[in-house]
């Protein structure tokens, strides 16, 4: 394997990584939890799922010409005031799951056909610096899917407890009491 395509295939294995992530997130979560506003800014898990379909879609997919399913809160303006953030009640769960899945499909056979050198067009960036290459906005989507899937673990945690992949790898209930109770004794040292 070529050092590009070695490339290529680490960053769609790191890209899955964060999407599986974020699904792992919504699992076992009811229809209310999985939508509510779970801190200030109103971030909750499908609403992450919703933004990504777009995310992927519009840098991986439209920006290097290839085509894209139409996405309603594109095409009716509402994703500059956030309508990708949240699901409306007229969004199952499913089609948004269905959605990213089929952006995933899409963005897969890109990473498999495309260089990393060919040339991408933003068109929601300023036009003096819409002009990118491919393989930036790969880089870029891995690391905004990271951050969610990050973002997705906590919501989820504030939810029902439960942690990330990894969570029931590091001990199990009074391991993580005895350890949070560890945080919280240094934290009241500066009460």
């Amino acid at each position: 394997m070529s050092v590009p395509d070695a490339l290529s295939a680490d960053l769609q294995r790191y890209l899955q990584q964060g999407r599986d992530a974020v699904l792992r997130a919504l699992d076992g979560l009811s229809e209310h939890d999985a939508r509510r506003p779970l801190v200030a800014s109103g971030t909750n898990v499908l609403g992450l799922v919703k933004h990504l379909v777009g995310v992927e879609l519009g840098y991986l997919v439209e920006s290097v010409g290839r085509e894209a399913p139409v996405l309603a809160w594109n095409e009716d303006g509402s994703v500059w005031e956030n309508g990708d953030m949240w699901a409306l009640p007229t969004e199952s769960r499913d089609h948004l799951v269905g959605l990213y899945r089929q952006a995933w499909s899409l963005v897969d056979a890109a990473l498999a056909e495309l260089p990393l050198d060919t040339p991408a067009s933003v068109a929601w960036w300023p036009e003096t610096s819409r002009t990118t290459t491919f393989g930036h906005l790969v880089v870029r989507v891995v690391a905004e899917t990271a951050q969610h899937a990050g973002h997705a673990d906590i919501l989820r945690e504030t939810v029902d407890g439960r942690g990330g992949r990894d969570h029931d790898d590091l001990g199990d209930a009074a391991w993580w009491d005895t350890y949070v109770g560890r945080i919280q004794a240094a934290a009241d040292t500066f009460r």
